[in-house]
């Protein structure tokens, strides 16, 4: 009988080599809806999973949950049951004047202003994506008509820090374009676990703008926040067909 993975509760011999990894279990249905035949499998604490196919090939759809700490587990776990390629779909606050609502930023790397990465390696340790996954992100991306910047993210722990503005700003005037609470942790790890790795992002909280009130409306359905997570679930199930079809002819 197959092991189950102690928190996911996913066989060791699930048999899926792409995960799509939304933080919110709400997303996991919203993508499920655009697969054929899925299938849930497991609903334990944040992580809710369904498989389904698109385009013929097997998926899986699994949420996070919120932070790094939760991210690492789901990351590692999968990792144990043979996936291979993972693409995060999340949330972000723009971190400049020229991504708007609904926007999305394919992260080309993080800085590590996390918790959980630390406790992985030391800052030296780039956050950084696969690049080939990367690519096939941008070409859907194009394909989809959405709207993106190829850009550094910041992840980091606080959602209500003191401070944020200022750090906001800070980071802002280094390069970084967007902020968000899993990307780096998400990339360490499935780096050191083997996993190619990518991540998506859905603005949904202007620069300059309150992103705990943001993040609130988006929930409500912010109409231009809703837009681009829809586009952004197409863009990442799009990015593994793309992947694969570059892998053939490879």
């Amino acid at each position: 009988m197959a092991v189950r993975m102690a928190h996911i509760q996913l066989p060791e011999d699930l048999g899926i080599e792409d995960a799509i990894l939304p933080g919110d279990p709400a997303r996991v249905d919203r993508v499920a809806a655009l697969l054929e035949q899925p299938e849930e499998l497991m609903f334990n604490r944040e992580y809710k999973s369904v498989r389904g196919l698109w385009k013929g090939r097997p998926v899986l759809i699994i949420s996070t949950g919120m932070g790094g700490p939760s991210t690492a587990i789901a990351v590692e776990e999968l990792a144990r049951t043979g996936v291979r390629q993972m693409i995060r779909i999340g949330s972000c606050g723009a971190l400049t004047p020229t991504l708007d609502l609904g926007d999305l930023v394919l992260v080309c790397g993080a800085v590590r202003d996390d918790g959980t990465s630390a406790g992985y390696l030391p800052a030296e340790y780039p956050a950084v994506p696969d690049l080939d996954l990367l690519n096939a992100c941008r070409t859907a991306a194009q394909r989809q008509q959405a709207p993106y910047q190829i850009g550094i993210a910041r992840s980091h722990d606080c959602m209500y820090r003191d401070d944020n503005p200022a750090l906001y700003e800070t980071w802002s005037r280094r390069g970084v374009i967007a902020s968000d609470m899993e990307t780096a942790t998400m990339l360490v790890v499935g780096r050191l676990r083997g996993v190619r790795c990518a991540s998506i992002l859905n603005v949904v909280a202007g620069f300059h703008k309150n992103v705990a009130e943001s993040v609130g409306r988006y929930q409500n359905g912010e109409q231009a926040a809703a837009a681009g997570e829809h586009l952004e679930i197409c863009t990442a199930l799009d990015a593994l067909d793309v992947f694969h079809q570059g892998s053939s002819r490879a």
